[in-house]
Formats: structure tokens, C-alpha cells, sequence
């Protein structure tokens, strides 16, 4: 297929065709594992990696006669989500039958949740290239996962794996209010972002604990809603944003070209970047959905529910605006410190180490993104695997504040810290690292670099912002140690310059 819609988006999130601007509309369906050692109806464990078969109850077989129970830590997992989510919680809510037949889901139909589910409306906010979007929850609800079909052992059989088979997920279905690839990808990168703030989900999409289905429709800006594809089972952000691409640009050759698009369910191929045809996609009423006649309601306790929030920790929004108002921080700084829980309490274990949080809040903030987090990128590691711990980030960042080292000298010392360890206070004694702030001796460099350079003298009189040359001589002079305020004050002063 070539790409008619060359897919140039303008701030208004439109794509142009051959017949004018085009505007997407995606929606998503997070699939997200919840975070229990048990599976949602069966005692079986939930660990990953198992040889195959190996954690599979009877209830998860479907055994005759088995019947489910149901977990409660994965219904405190979802009402914690749920207030996550800024969501209403349900205190009632029902498991249904969704009836469907394929190999890896040997009862013929899965346990979930269709006209009451647990969690109900609620909202997240995402930021798009500094502009502040907020995205509707339409629901949460709970059901079992499948097993896993494995096509590629032998060339004449499939085999079934079960061990996936009854876990815990939670389906957050966002309401079709996102209008970009990138938009779509902010979102889930928010919500697990949240998921693993509140830790009721790992996120781990390698493992496939987090993946999403995309709907994906296009319209003229203004029309009716369009129709809309289902992109099932896309496990990586990047994937999520391409797949969403290629559908969007897909669906408007289609129509551009006189035809229609049909709603089907498609796959996203990573290797080639195109979605392809799986299945013509089902309605709810497809399902035969009904109440499952072995579970009881679910009824909640609006206490029990309170309970949980009080134990929620403070979430990325929250501490995103508690990041800017104490430490001065801009929107974006914040938001990198946020974006995962790690990398916010190693920042606020660097605070804990200041001397002065109020004034050198936002120093540290500097390197821990870019000094630490940089080095990080590099070498392929991530915040628990730093060598450099927040207690040695601090010390460095006490020293900078204190006068007691320039930022030159600052960056030497970070390397020695990083491949060697160390208190950076110690290290700059012992090695004589410290910024030179005696007034003698910085005025003696001074007066020598001026009586050396006549010439630059009478220059920088003209311009003085000639000076920093001047600066840049002393400090040569000193080794980098002397104090560059120091220095530059000293200047001004010698050679009477603003």
C-alpha cells in the first residue's frame, strides 16, 4: 500500500490527504496485569517464566465441577487503581460470561465484567508538547486472562500453554478523546506511570503485563465518528504510536480512494510497521454475555473503600506541582523527576541530603536529570543500577553551594565519584580540588593576566563583554580552582567595566 496521506500534522492534530485535513480518533483498552501472587478465581501462582503448565490449578483448567473464588487482593488492587484514576467506584459490581471458543481458553468462555464493572468514569490528565490534555476513563473492570496458543515447536501441532490462564487483569478503556499517535502514547505512558506508582501493576511490557488494544478511526473535523479498527495486542509505547500511524494514514487511502473501511480486528506487524487483517470484529452482543451463576454480586463497603485511599501514596501529578511550588522547578524538569516512581524518591532522598533544600532544590534537579540521568542513558543502565547514590549527589551539590567547588571542578569530581565512590567532601580535600576563594591570591592572578595583556586591556574597555576572556585566563591560571564570581568581580573592579 503506498501512503497516499503523507501524514503531515499541524497543531491541530490534522492529517492532510489528497482531499484536504483528516482528524483521528483513537481510544484505548489497557490491558494491565494486576500485582498478585495469586490468580483472580484460583490459588495458582502468578509468577512469570514457569515451565509450561506448571501454574495451572483445576479451576484454571476448567475442570468439572471447579469453582471459581474470588480473590480479594486483586478487588483492593482495582479499587486502589480506580482511585488512582480519579474514578467512581462501583460498591456493587458483576462478573459475566463473555463466551467465545478458542484453544487457550479451555472453559469456553472468560470470567469479566460488561454493564457492571467495578470502576467507573474517571480521567487522566497527559502532556503533549507542553500543552495539558485531559483523557476520560470510561471503565475498569476486572477479568481472567487466556492462556497462551505456541505455534512455532513442531510444524504439524500447536500447543497450549495455561499457565497464563485465570491471572488477574484490569481493562481500562479510555473514552475516544485522544487525537494523535503521540497523545496515544503519552496516555499509556501516564497510566502505567500510575499503575506502578500505586503498585497494582508492574508494567512491564516485555512480559506482556501491560499491552493495549488501539481503536482507530478517522473522520473530516466535525463529522460523525467514524469507523473504527481494533488494533488487539500491542505491548511496547513505541509499537502503540506507530500502529496508530500507519491505521490512521491506512483508513484515509481507503476512503479517499471511494471505498469504506471495515471494522475488523487487525494485528500490528513491529518488523514491516503495518497492521494487518485478523478478524472481523465482534459487537458486545457477539459474546452472549450473562451474569455468571457460580459468583455472587460483588458488594464493596464504602469504609473498606476509604480505608484504601487513605493508603494511596502521593501520585505523579501531585508530586509534580509539589516538585515546581518548594523547589522552583519548571513543568518539564518536574515531569522527568516524576515519570517514575524510582527516579522521584531517589530525587527527594538528593533533597533530604541538602544543606539548603529551599535555595539548591533546583540545582539538584539539574544533576540529577542531566549530569545523572544522562550518564544513566549511556551506559544503558537505569536509576537502580547507579553507581553514584543520592547521598553522593547531594554532597556534590552542598559543595557547589557551599562556594566550596565551581561547577568545572563539580563535574571532575562526578567522574571520580562515578568510577571510583567515595564522599565527595572527602575526596576534595584529599585531593586538593577546592575552589580558591582568598581575595589575595585570586587579585595577584588578576593583576598578573592584565599585565600581561595591555593590549586586551584597552579592548575590553571598548567591549566589555570582552571580559569573559579575561575570566576564562585567570581560571587557566588557577587550575580551574579559583572562585569564577570571585574572579569576575575582581575584574570589573581592576579594569572599571560594568
Amino acid at each position: 500500500m503506498q501512503d497516499k496521506a503523507q501524514a503531515t500534522t499541524n497543531n491541530d492534530n490534522l492529517i492532510s490527504g489528497a482531499t484536504g485535513d483528516w482528524e483521528v480518533v483513537i481510544g484505548l483498552e489497557v490491558h494491565a496485569q494486576v500485582s498478585s501472587n495469586a490468580k483472580l478465581f484460583s490459588g495458582a501462582s502468578t509468577e512469570f517464566g514457569g515451565s509450561p503448565n506448571s501454574h495451572v490449578s483445576l479451576v484454571d483448567a476448567a475442570m468439572p465441577g471447579m469453582l471459581p473464588v474470588i480473590n480479594s487482593e486483586c478487588v483492593a488492587q482495582a479499587i486502589r487503581t480506580g482511585l488512582g484514576l480519579k474514578a467512581e467506584i462501583n460498591l456493587r459490581s458483576v462478573f459475566d460470561r463473555k463466551n467465545y471458543f478458542y484453544p487457550d481458553l479451555p472453559q469456553g468462555y472468560q470470567i469479566s465484567q460488561y454493564k457492571q464493572p467495578i470502576v467507573g468514569e474517571g480521567e487522566v490528565e497527559i502532556e503533549v508538547e507542553s500543552e495539558t490534555k485531559t483523557v476520560g476513563i470510561e471503565r475498569l473492570h476486572l477479568e481472567q486472562d487466556a492462556g497462551k496458543s505456541i505455534h512455532d515447536q513442531h510444524p504439524d501441532y500447536s500447543y497450549v500453554d495455561l499457565n497464563r490462564s485465570g491471572v488477574a487483569l484490569m481493562e481500562i478503556v479510555s473514552k475516544p478523546d485522544l487525537r494523535s499517535a503521540k497523545e496515544a502514547q503519552a496516555y499509556v505512558t501516564k497510566l502505567r506511570s500510575i499503575l506502578r506508582y500505586l503498585e497494582t501493576c508492574d508494567g512491564d511490557m516485555e512480559k506482556g503485563n501491560l499491552r493495549a488494544d488501539v481503536n482507530v478511526s478517522v473522520r473530516k473535523p466535525g463529522d460523525e465518528f467514524g469507523t473504527r479498527c481494533e488494533i488487539k495486542n500491542v505491548n511496547s509505547i513505541r509499537f502503540i504510536g506507530q500502529a496508530a500511524d500507519y491505521e490512521a494514514r491506512r483508513q484515509i487511502d481507503i476512503i479517499e480512494d471511494g471505498g469504506s473501511v471495515d471494522q475488523e480486528t487487525r494485528l500490528f506487524d513491529p518488523k514491516s510497521g503495518k497492521t494487518r487483517s485478523m478478524r472481523s470484529k465482534e459487537e458486545a452482543h457477539d459474546y452472549r454475555y450473562f451474569p455468571d451463576p457460580d459468583l455472587l454480586p460483588l458488594e464493596i463497603e464504602q469504609a473498606y473503600v476509604d480505608e484504601l485511599a487513605k493508603g494511596l501514596p502521593e501520585l505523579p501529578d501531585e508530586k509534580k506541582h509539589r516538585f515546581m511550588g518548594e523547589y522552583g522547578l519548571s513543568s518539564y524538569d518536574a515531569s522527568v523527576l516524576v515519570a517514575e516512581r524510582a527516579s522521584a524518591d531517589y530525587f527527594e532522598d538528593v533533597i533530604r541530603g541538602l544543606k539548603n533544600s529551599k535555595r539548591d532544590g533546583k540545582l539538584a534537579a539539574n544533576w540529577v536529570i542531566n549530569e545523572l540521568f544522562g550518564r544513566l542513558n549511556k551506559e544503558g543502565h537505569d536509576i537502580a543500577q547507579s553507581p553514584v547514590s543520592a547521598k553522593q549527589i547531594a554532597g556534590i551539590v552542598n559543595l557547589i553551594g557551599a562556594g566550596d567547588i565551581s561547577g568545572k571542578i563539580a563535574k571532575e569530581l562526578f567522574e571520580i565519584v562515578w568510577a571510583d565512590g567515595g564522599d565527595p567532601a572527602e575526596i576534595v580535600e584529599s585531593r586538593g580540588m577546592k575552589q580558591v576563594t582568598d581575595t589575595g591570591a585570586i587579585e595577584k592572578a588578576v593583576d598578573e593576566v592584565i599585565a600581561a595583556n595591555p593590549d586586551k586591556v584597552e579592548a575590553v574597555k571598548a567591549k566589555p563583554a570582552m571580559i569573559g576572556w579575561f575570566v576564562g585566563q585567570v581560571m587557566k591560571a588557577s587550575g580551574g580552582k579559583a572562585n569564577p564570581q570571585a574572579v569576575n568581580e575582581m575584574l570589573k573592579m581592576k579594569l572599571g567595566v560594568e
